[in-house]
């Protein structure tokens, strides 16, 4: 071998022995930010004896807004939030004094194994955002926040609302206003949908408009104040409850979620879509038990004989909540541009041989169509955002 092939060999495996160190050099920081994210949650430990100048500096050096006493085993004491060591001071108390007055002994805490479902229900139903998890010893292992456990998976589903109506039956609030922009609880009615579904995990939206399509335009804009995509669709004359649904024929190849823009509802847009996937249907509807009292008692007879008597019986039945889930083989039931209501595409899918579904929901729910529903959305929002 020559020299100089010895010298390229030799430089050629310092550079693969530099790669491989940069290499380990990389792996080990990854794993030490790991676990820095994963312990982060221990910045917010603090001993039973320390003062309360100790707790204001752990609560900011943690971000979390809470602290978690602990005995010298971590044994759960208590927790003390930025909100206790406030009202502490306004009563007297000193920087120097002890955080014991403060501590909240009676905190809620839970198991490792608990459901998150079951934890987010504890935190609303109590009004907090942060809660302790213990081993069966009661030595706190985590903390879950009402941050973390709320972040949805994106949704590459889109969701179509409605809101080309022109809402007759709303004057005279929408003779200015589209239906969508009336105000409830400080927001339009259409950002109360918006918000909702965000949660959910969608971030695609089509909107289908036409009476005061410009107001609602100029207020939601593409969706980036909300960080989210909005597009369009322009119906230059009405076209009916899912005419419009024509335009997104070569935009869509997924199931999607539908909603009218005037249906205020706590149902969870996400697990609707997963019901509609998971029974293989062409198009589901979802649908609420309405109950009507007839006032007077009921009577049966037979020619002149009263075969039957019932004092004012209550009827059942269901009915059309205004929300759907549609698959993309529903557009070929729709011609580009011509009007349809959603009950025809319904009938037209049944009578095709194609699975259509019924979903029944029981959350809160108010189609504000009518005055007297404007004037109950207020409470209608009000009952939605205690139970979020």
């Amino acid at each position: 071998m020559l020299v100089k092939d010895k010298l390229f060999l030799g430089d050629v495996m310092s550079v693969i022995k530099q790669v491989e160190i940069e290499k380990n050099s990389l792996l080990n920081k990854l794993k030490t930010d790991s676990k820095k994210i994963w312990n982060e949650w221990e910045k917010t430990l603090i001993s039973e004896n320390s003062s309360i100048e100790c707790a204001i500096s752990c609560l900011d050096t943690a971000g979390m807004q809470i602290l978690i006493v602990v005995s010298k085993k971590r044994e759960l004491i208590g927790t003390i939030t930025d909100g206790d060591i406030r009202r502490g001071l306004l009563r007297g108390l000193e920087l120097k004094n002890s955080i014991e007055p403060l501590v909240n002994k009676d905190a809620f805490v839970v198991p490792m194994s608990m459901d998150k479902e079951v934890i987010l229900k504890i935190m609303s139903a109590n009004s907090i955002r942060q809660i302790p998890i213990v081993n069966e010893n009661r030595q706190v292992v985590g903390l879950h926040t009402w941050d973390t456990l709320t972040v949805k998976a994106g949704l590459s589903n889109p969701m179509v609302i409605m809101a080309g109506g022109i809402g007759s039956r709303l004057k005279p609030y929408t003779e200015t206003c589209p239906k969508p922009l009336l105000p409830i609880y400080g927001k339009p009615i259409m950002e109360h949908i918006l918000i909702r579904a965000i949660s959910e995990g969608f971030s695609k939206f089509y909107v289908s408009v036409n009476y005061l399509a410009h107001m609602i335009e100029d207020y939601f804009g593409d969706g980036r104040k909300w960080g989210i995509e909005i597009e369009y669709i322009h119906e230059n004359k009405p076209l009916g409850t899912a005419g419009a649904l024509s335009y997104l024929e070569t935009k869509i190849d997924t199931p999607f979620v539908v909603t009218n823009g005037d249906v205020l509802t706590h149902m969870r847009y996400s697990e609707f879509l997963e019901f509609h996937k998971n029974h293989y249907a062409e198009a589901t509807m979802a649908v609420r038990t309405h109950e009507w009292q007839n006032p007077f008692g009921v009577v049966t007879v037979q020619g002149l004989d009263v075969v039957g008597l019932e004092e004012k019986p209550i009827d059942k039945s269901h009915i059309n909540a205004g929300v759907y889930v549609l698959a993309p083989g529903i557009f070929r039931y729709l011609k580009l541009g011509k009007p349809c209501d959603m009950p025809d595409l319904f009938e037209n899918i049944r009578k095709s041989g194609n699975r259509t579904l019924a979903y029944p929901m029981h959350e809160p729910w108010l189609d504000v169509g009518r005055p007297d529903d404007f004037k109950l959305a207020e409470n209608y929002v009000e009952e939605i955002n205690d139970k979020a």
